[in-house]
Parts: C-alpha cells; structure tokens; sequence
C-alpha cells in the first residue's frame, strides 16, 4: 500500500518475527484463546457451558473474520464487542457464553500481556546472540593495547578486548533485568468489571472460592502461573513502565555502544561493517560513514524518549482506570518492541563484522605512549643513580616541547630526547623495554578471560547455536 504511510519500523527495521508478534492476528487469535480458556473454565467449575460449544470456539480461533468485525465496530463504536459478535457469527451455538462475566480489559490487558512476554523472548535470544558475539570479539583482542579514553582524551592504556567488555557488561545488567521480568510475570487474570470480581460472584452464586479458581485456572491455561492479587478495571500501568523499562535499558546500552563506535571509526581504528558495493555519501564518493551505528542511535533515542510515555500514562490513571491510556498504549508498546528489536538487530550485525585497524591503534599509542611513560623512565633512571629532582625538570622540558612539535603535525621526538640525555643513563634497549605497551594494560587481558568465562560462558552454557534472524 504505497498510497498511504506505514511506519518504518515494519518497513525498514524490525524483523518480520517481531512484527508478527504484535500484528492483528497474533492479538485476536489470543483474544479467542482467552476466550475459550474462560468458557472451559467456567464449564469446569459448573456453569451450563457444553463441549459443543468450547470445540466451535476453538475450530476458529485463527479464522478470523476481519470484514464482520469492522462492519460491527462502526456500529457499536466499541472493538472489543464488534469481536465478540464477529467471534459470534462463525460461533452461532457458542455465542450466547462467549465472554461471560468478563469486562473488555480481560481480553485486552491479558492480551498485552502475554505479547509483550513474547517479545521479550525474543529479544532475550537477540541480547544473548550480541553477548557472544561481543564475548568472541573480547576474547580475540584481549592483549591488543590501545588507548584509553577519558573525557576523549588520551588515558592510560587499556585493550580492544577490554572496552568490549564494557559493552557486554551494560547488555548483561539489561539481560539479568529482562529474565527477573519475565520470571515475575503476572496477568491480569479474570478480575471482573472493577477488579471486584462482583459479575462471576454473581454467576456462580456467591462461592468465593470457584471465583478465585476461576482466575487461576484462566490463567494456568494461558500458560501463566500469576495474576495481579488486584486490579482495577485494568491492570496498573504501572507494570507496562516496568517491563518498557528493560526495552529502555537495553537501548541505553546499545547507544552507548554505537557511540563508541562511531568516535572509533572517526578515529580509524576500529570500523563497522562495510558492503563491497556500499555508497558512503551521494556527493563524496570516497566516504564510509558509520550509518549503521548512527541508525542504532536514532533508533535508540527513540526507544529511550518513548519511555516517557508510558510513565505519564501510569500516573494520570484516575482511580480504577480512564480511556486516555488506550490510544496511546496501542502506539508506545508495539512500537518499543519493534524499535528494540531493530537495534539488536544492528547490535548484532555491527559487532559480527567488526573491522579492527590494529596499525592505526598501533600508531595512536605509540603518539601518546612516551607521555605516559615518563614516570616509569624517572623512576629507572632514578634507580640506576640519577637525580630525581634534575631529571623530574628535563622530563617536563623535554614533554612540553615534544607536545608542541605533536600540535604542529610532528613525530613524538619525546624519547628520542630522553635517550640522548646522559643523565638518565638509560639505553635504546631499556626505553624500549619500558615503553612496550603491554607492560601498561594493567590486568587487561585478564580481566577478560575472567569475566568470560565466571559472568558470560554461564549465560550461554547449554546453548550451542543462538539462531537469530537479522535483518539490517
């Protein structure tokens, strides 16, 4: 349909996986399952329900009648009935118990619900394929010295595979927030018209306790093992900050990520990957824009601003619920998932195609190394019977006119003038020794086989192949 606007998030980014999750059909064929789960409940706890009826409901939970709905939906101005009578045409003997007892918020939030704890499935596989990706990445690199950045400026030395862990760890934080999420997952359950349960007291003539299993057995044959203790008409809004925050998290991270890259490629030492027949730029022909990683980042932004919405949208619900939520959900829920998706989608393409410029690293460290290794020389030279004090002040001397020639396009001379020094009685060999950048990663490499293998590998055991479809 090109005459009209589609958003991009289905057009251009998310995966058709993600899509389907949250399509019309994913959400009224749940719909219909919630139905049925509702009638052979309530058969079950004694109503006049018959076998007939549950297997006519059941024969067409997928044929979805599209044309009746909306024809019934202009004329009740209400989507939840237009189903029910649509539901009810190809169920003529189930029609009259077809939602029972039940208010609109019963198929509605348990259905937001369960498709939301299907998205976040799928996320989890997609942020466990970018952590052994990005673990693969760490480990290959953990020994290759590089600048360290602070404020962007040159810091102390620290390896490409450390900074990767950097980006692992953020994506753990998010994925241990994503399973407590899910392993806390509650649906609304069968709550009744203002969460009092008052319509199924009625239908079952006031026993307290079939009301009570009859939310249990909904929500067992749903799949769950918790509702909300109570709600209002709805569940609160509340929970939908809660589990969009984790989407939040993750695209805070991946912004982070993609921040990082893109000052990486400007620098040339680390690129995103690059397609053979890739144009950079219509204009500049010799370009290799970062636009991978700068499309993460719109999207992520985009994710990370949306939040709001759902916040405000959980403190304006006026006592047990008002309408303002419902439009405003039907945009901000799908439209996080599918954005989350998209940036785990480009995560995952980015860090598997990493181009890592180790001469260009190379390169950078050695301009900026003789700076920082100024203290380790005093202290050798200090040891072989030089003065501190006289070699502290040829060493600021020599820095502070080996830096200006830096600023004017020049080699760092800054050992070479050390070298020359008798004073410092060191040897081309030993300012070697002492300036080989490995000597200042610290515990760099470590570090990573550490983390590897106590906070990554126990993710992924038992996992052998994450299978993850990515589309960029």
């Amino acid at each position: 349909m090109r005459e009209v606007y589609e958003t991009p998030l289905v057009t251009r980014y998310a995966s058709k996986e993600m899509a389907q999750i949250f399509s019309d059909d994913e959400k009224f064929k749940t719909w219909r399952k919630l139905w049925v789960a509702l009638a052979k409940s309530e058969k079950e706890l004694g109503l006049n329900i018959t076998n007939e009826q549950i297997e006519e409901m059941e024969k067409n939970i997928e044929n979805i009648n599209y044309e009746d709905a909306e024809r019934f939906e202009k004329e009740f101005r209400h989507d939840v009935m237009a189903h029910i009578h649509a539901y009810g045409l190809l169920c003529p003997k189930a029609k009259p118990i077809i939602h029972l007892g039940a208010t609109s918020a019963f198929v509605d939030d348990n259905t937001d619900i369960i498709l939301m704890d299907r998205g976040l499935q799928l996320i989890e596989k997609k942020l466990l394929k970018a952590i052994k990706v990005l673990s693969e990445f760490a480990l290959k690199y953990k020994d290759l010295p590089t600048l360290g950045y602070t404020h962007f400026q040159p810091a102390q030395l620290t390896t490409v595979g450390k900074r990767a862990c950097l980006w692992i760890q953020d994506l753990i934080l998010d994925l241990q927030d994503l399973r407590y999420r899910r392993q806390n997952m509650m649906l609304r359950g069968v709550k009744g018209t203002t969460g009092t349960q008052a319509s199924f007291m009625e239908l079952f003539d006031g026993d307290e306790e079939k009301v009570k299993e009859l939310d249990r057995l909904v929500v067992e044959k749903m799949g769950y093992k918790k509702s909300f203790p109570v709600t209002g008409q709805t569940y609160t809004r509340k929970y939908d900050f809660m589990i969009l925050s984790v989407l939040s998290g993750i695209a805070q991270s991946a912004h982070k990520f993609s921040n990082d890259i893109r000052l990486l490629q400007h620098l040339r030492e680390i690129e995103e990957p690059f397609e053979e027949k890739q144009i950079g730029s219509s204009a500049m022909a010799y370009k290799r824009n970062p636009m991978r990683s700068e499309r993460m980042a719109a999207l992520c932004r985009y994710v990370i601003v949306t939040l709001l919405n759902s916040s405000i949208t959980a403190s304006n619900q006026w006592f047990e619920r008002t309408l303002d939520d419902s439009a405003n959900r039907r945009i901000v829920i799908p439209e996080m998932f599918l954005a989350t998706d998209a940036i785990l989608n480009l995560y995952i393409n980015i860090a598997s195609g990493l181009k890592v410029n180790e001469k260009v690293i190379e390169k950078n460290v050695k301009r900026e190394l003789p700076f920082m290794a100024t203290e380790k020389i005093l202290m050798a030279a200090v040891k072989k019977g030089g003065d501190r004090q006289e070699l502290h002040e040829a060493i600021r001397v020599y820095s502070l006119k080996a830096a200006e020639e830096v600023k004017n396009g020049e080699d760092n001379r800054l050992l070479e003038y050390i070298k020359q020094d008798k004073r410092f009685g060191l040897s081309h060999e030993e300012i070697l020794d002492l300036t080989d950048p490995r000597k200042f990663t610290g515990r760099s490499a470590n570090q990573v086989k550490e983390f590897i293998e106590d906070h990554v590998r126990p993710l992924l055991d038992g996992i052998e192949d994450i299978e993850v479809k990515v589309e960029v």
